[in-house]
């Protein structure tokens, strides 16, 4: 099984508009994204506070901290959190990367997927709370609409086209979400679709380091960028 991230929701036009909007692409030889800090009530822009749980990602391109809502996303961050405790992620290499979209990682050399369930997937848990903005730790979602052992980092630039901005809200989405998109980026068309499940907090820039290696026909970086480790902690 191949875990593909399903494009639905607001549909193939808003896809494009996105595409347009926030490609990410710098100057060849500089992977640097200026990142402005996100001024905002979503819980994702709040950072770690004391007690929460947080991963610590250790990969040969440099290390990225996530902050982990297992509240809101209680399947998904068990299945990662246990995953990595065991350290399954050890040594696995980003197997997908799309210079400006995401950083994908959670597959074995040879195509395989797991989960703490002997294997078993779990559901979708959507929710108002958490989004598809640029740095959020996502799940991704494989052909049979279940989750696995793959994990996703949005790396779009920051910024929206205003024509998505004004589709959003004429579809009634909330301002603050549509305003936090504006200011951060991300793909507002995989909400509902796949799962949010953490946010990037620190390190964004290995995150975009690793958007921008070259990659082979299959979106695959051509050198290998491992996952040295993936450490839980609770933040102090």
């Amino acid at each position: 099984m191949h875990p593909k991230i399903r494009w639905l929701a607001l549909g193939l036009a808003l896809a494009a508009a996105l595409a347009l909007a926030g490609c990410g692409k710098t100057s060849e030889g500089n992977t640097k994204i200026d990142r402005p800090t996100v001024q905002s009530a979503e819980r994702q822009f709040a950072g770690p506070s004391a007690g929460d749980t947080i991963a610590i990602f250790d990969t040969s391109a440099g290390q990225f901290r996530a902050v982990l809502y297992p509240d809101l996303a209680p399947q998904a961050c068990e299945n990662f959190i246990g995953l990595a405790q065991g350290g399954y992620y050890n040594g696995l290499t980003f197997t997908r990367t799309e210079s400006g979209f995401v950083i994908e990682a959670g597959q074995t050399a040879d195509g395989q997927v797991t989960t703490l369930w002997n294997g078993k997937g779990y559901p979708v848990e959507a929710t108002d709370q958490l989004h598809h903005y640029s740095g959020a730790l996502c799940a991704a979602t494989a052909e049979d609409g279940l989750g696995y052992s793959v994990f996703y980092v949005m790396q779009t630039a920051p910024g929206l086209e205003q024509e998505l901005l004004d589709q959003m809200a004429a579809q009634g989405w909330r301002q603050e979400i549509i305003d936090a998109y504006a200011a951060a980026g991300g793909a507002p068309y995989l909400d509902y679709t796949d799962t949010v499940f953490g946010q990037v907090y620190e390190g964004m820039e290995t995150v975009d380091a690793i958007g921008a290696a070259g990659v082979d026909e299959n979106q695959a970086p051509v050198e290998p960028i491992t996952i040295h480790s993936v450490t839980i902690e609770t933040y102090q």
